[in-house]
């Protein structure tokens, strides 16, 4: 049986092996539905990718992406992930200076950050988005184990993974969550608050973020692209946020993730980070 490359990328890590990897399957058109999601399954990762040839015109190559429990129609980590694998496998894109991948919410263009490691893709719009109705903003509170008092601020940030975010009063009350993730069940919730003027400067980032998935098997997520994308369009557009921001997320799990913000002269966002294969080898399906 023909065995495919697999390039597993670590993504918006601080250091080595502190950030969420991908597993990035190259020249993916020959594997069916059940083979893709049971070896994304098997990976246990976050989330697994699949490269294909493109569709939609402007396209580069297309990427599935799937958690070990659904495929989704878009993810941050694994868009920077499967661009660089794809470059570093030899692709070319069409434009010099951006990669354009299509996934299931569309076009999203990915570029590299000059004089850096960083890539960053442009935040897309959201599925859904708007207030949160009191009865599911109560159950994320109680799921969360928080005092409502500490939550600033709530909002549908939906990009793909059903994201529902809480801005909470700081950092301390993120880092000290302590969840029901069995409450938490058919909900995505995101959650961000503020480090100190002190404590930012020392950790290089000015906001500390978690997010809890459940309901995709992953009850944390080191890293997570989409939830900061949605984080960035609701609060940078609402200018509760500044333009450009670090985050770190991770650190509950043991990992040490930044995730850079961007708003460009035009008003888009960009979200990005480091990207780097620490692992190539081959599937045999």
């Amino acid at each position: 049986m023909t065995s495919l490359p697999v390039s597993w990328v670590d993504v918006f890590a601080d250091g080595p092996l502190s950030g969420n990897p991908v597993a990035v399957v190259h020249g993916a058109e020959g594997l069916d539905d059940a083979t893709l999601a049971a070896f994304a399954r098997w990976t246990n990762l976050s989330e697994t990718t699949f490269l294909l040839p493109p569709r939609e015109a402007g396209a580069d190559y297309r990427v599935r992406i799937f958690t070990p429990a659904e495929e989704l129609p878009f993810a941050g980590h694994p868009t920077l992930g499967t661009a660089h694998a794809w470059l570093e496998g030899g692709g070319v894109p069409a434009r010099e200076d951006v990669v354009v991948q299509e996934c299931g919410l569309g076009l999203v263009e990915v570029r590299a950050s000059p004089g850096s490691d960083r890539r960053a893709f442009r935040a897309p719009g959201f599925l859904r988005s708007g207030p949160v109705d009191a009865a599911t903003l109560e159950r994320a509170v109680a799921a969360l184990r928080v005092e409502p008092d500490r939550v600033l601020r709530a909002a549908w940030i939906d990009n793909g993974p059903g994201w529902l975010g809480l801005q909470l009063r700081d950092a301390r009350t993120v880092l000290d969550l302590a969840p029901d993730l069995a409450a938490m069940q058919g909900l995505e919730l995101g959650v961000i608050g503020a480090h100190d003027a002190a404590e930012a400067a020392r950790l290089g980032a000015a906001y500390e973020v978690r997010a809890f998935c459940p309901g995709l098997s992953v009850p944390e997520d080191p890293v997570t692209g989409s939830l900061n994308a949605g984080f960035a369009v609701w609060l940078v557009g609402e200018g509760v946020l500044p333009a450009s921001y670090v985050v770190r997320q991770g650190t509950a799990v043991g990992r040490d993730g930044r995730v850079h913000v961007e708003r460009d002269d035009d008003g888009a966002l960009w979200v990005g980070g480091a990207t780097r294969t620490v692992v190539a080898g081959h599937l045999t399906p």
